[in-house]
């Protein structure tokens, strides 16, 4: 799964320690997300949409072997 939570924290200015704040997590969280390392359950994704004021499907991505 593919995402662009670098660009849309980039956007608000905000840094992944930050939005781990918002959300609730750990910043490694945030940074494994971002690395595509660890995929986050649906309540963490639905949070960072809300942060975002953005759809989830505007956020992450499938790709084509997902």
């Amino acid at each position: 799964m593919k995402n662009n939570i670098r660009v849309e924290r980039a956007v608000l200015r905000m840094t992944q320690q930050q939005l781990a704040e918002r959300i609730g997590v750990a910043r490694q969280t945030i940074n494994a997300i971002e690395a595509g390392k660890y995929v986050p359950s649906t309540v963490l994704a639905l949070k960072m949409a809300a942060v975002f004021d953005k759809s989830v499907n505007d956020i992450f991505m499938l790709e084509e072997t997902d």
